[in-house]
């Protein structure tokens, strides 16, 4: 699958693109950095409307607006507010990462606390799912 990297990690702006066209339409601060490059699935459509959004867990350093080739290890379920936004947990081809507790809880943590600056603002993480479960997602919006 092929990702297009939205944010980098370490950065504590969250930059927005038009999904389909690629082009950044704006950038807001948000209250906790990026713990690894996040971005979105290219050619999908979620329930949101928006691409199937991916964390790359590495610790190369990928680029706003870099296309990397992934591969699906796992699904963190996400709801904000209240609706169906779950997260594809990905790797770099070569590259061995495992869903560890330690991993988990920085994922949890920062979804929790990325928009603590917005009133009213409701994210929950919700349980982790294996690389199956991310393949079924995908497949489920593609384009």
């Amino acid at each position: 699958m092929k990702v297009f990297i939205q944010n980098e990690a370490g950065s504590f702006v969250k930059h927005s693109h038009d999904e389909k066209t690629l082009q950044l339409k704006s950038d807001a601060q948000v209250s906790r950095a990026y713990p690894f490059p996040y971005g979105f699935v290219l050619e999908t459509t979620a329930q949101d409307g928006d691409n199937v959004d991916c964390f790359v867990l590495t610790r190369k350093l990928l680029c706003t607006g870099q296309i990397v080739e992934c591969c699906a290890i796992g699904l963190m379920e996400q709801f904000e507010d209240g609706q169906i936004d779950h997260n594809v947990l990905a790797v770099l081809p070569g590259e061995v990462s495992q869903l560890t507790s330690e991993v988990k809880q920085t994922l949890a943590d920062f979804v929790h606390h990325v928009f603590d600056h917005v009133p009213g603002k409701k994210i929950q993480a919700g349980e982790f799912r294996d690389a199956n479960a991310a393949a079924q997602h995908i497949k489920r919006y593609q384009d």
